[in-house]
């Protein structure tokens, strides 16, 4: 199987910027469609930004303008650069894949719906 790792997360001050990660756990894979999620205490997972394998991106209204998502596709790396965090922008931050295929004792095997393990983000003062 294909897990997702996420990194970069942390405690931010109001204003501040963070960058996310989001790499598979093995090499030789195709990601296609990855969105970021996020969780706050007591609410319900949301989708935050997504992007295509070749560049298509959508930002959730709460995020556009502070946030980008990017991917380098030759490190199966997907990226969310966050600016101007407000509080509220506090949560777990999820990955998510809607499909990998990848190479794997000798055959290409495929995927679906891979999540990562969250990374926290919180901003406060």
């Amino acid at each position: 199987q294909v897990q997702l790792v996420e990194s970069g997360g942390g405690l931010v001050q109001p204003g501040g910027s963070l960058r996310l990660s989001c790499a598979p756990s093995r090499s030789i894979v195709n990601i296609y469609v990855v969105g970021w999620y996020r969780q706050a205490p007591g609410k319900q997972r949301e989708l935050v930004s997504s992007i295509t394998r070749d560049g298509r991106t959508n930002y959730a209204d709460s995020v556009k303008g502070r946030f980008s998502i990017s991917r380098d596709n030759a490190k199966n790396t997907v990226y969310l650069q966050m600016n101007s965090l407000k509080p509220e922008d506090t949560a777990v931050y999820y990955c998510n894949a809607d499909h990998i295929t990848y190479f794997y004792g000798g055959v290409w095997k495929s995927a679906t719906d891979s999540w990562g393990q969250g990374t926290q983000v919180t901003v406060s003062s």
